[in-house]
Order: structure tokens, then C-alpha cells, then sequence
């Protein structure tokens, strides 16, 4: 079974760390990007989500947002939950960052 609470390492170095697991699915939790994303400042920031009942399926859907804190931007996370042969469990996750733009017409650079 795939629980999303607990803290959770990214290839490239960054955490995230589910500290409330709801028994609706919600979860509220902090993320920290890692060494590869170039930042000189790094801090924690605060996200929110959600994890499809794993009553329904054993390797779960979810989706959660950061809200960066610098930054006019948030990131859109959307993924699923594995479990291994071993029991171990994997995310897989697609994510978008999205930052602020100055006017309809750079609205085109604003997604990534």
C-alpha cells in the first residue's frame, strides 16, 4: 500500500517531506529543491495536495502544488505512487512551474 506521508528524496536532491495525511486524501507538507536547480537562496516552501483512496488502488494517483516562497511562482505536481516487488515505494511525478507574467502577451513564457 502506498502512503504518501513521510519524507519522500527526488533524483535530483530536492525533499519532500508529508507531514498531515487526512483520511480524505489531503495532505499539507513542505518541499525544498535540491542542489540542481541553481537557486543561491534556497528555502522551504509550503505544499498542498491530494492522493487518490487507496482503498480503490494500491499504487495511488495524486497531485499537489507548491507556492514558492521568493518567487511569483508555483509548481503543479501529477503522479502516481509505486510499490516494488520488494515493498518499496517510488513517485513518479510530471510537474509545470508556472511564474508570475507582466502582461497578456508574455503570458506565452510564462509556463514551463
Amino acid at each position: 500500500q502506498c502512503l504518501l506521508s513521510g519524507s519522500w528524496r527526488s533524483d535530483t536532491g530536492c525533499r519532500m517531506v508529508v507531514s498531515v495525511l487526512g483520511k480524505d486524501g489531503r495532505f499539507s507538507g513542505s518541499y525544498l529543491p535540491g542542489p540542481a536547480t541553481g537557486s543561491s537562496e534556497i528555502l522551504t516552501s509550503p505544499l498542498e495536495g491530494s492522493q487518490q483512496d487507496v482503498g480503490l488502488v494500491l499504487q495511488p494517483t495524486f497531485s499537489f502544488t507548491v507556492r514558492w516562497r521568493l518567487r511569483a511562482q508555483m509548481t503543479a505536481f501529477l503522479g502516481q505512487c509505486y510499490v516494488g516487488a520488494n515493498g518499496e515505494e517510488t513517485l513518479h511525478a510530471l510537474w509545470l512551474l508556472r511564474e508570475a507574467a507582466d502582461s497578456p502577451t508574455e503570458d506565452w513564457k510564462a509556463t514551463r
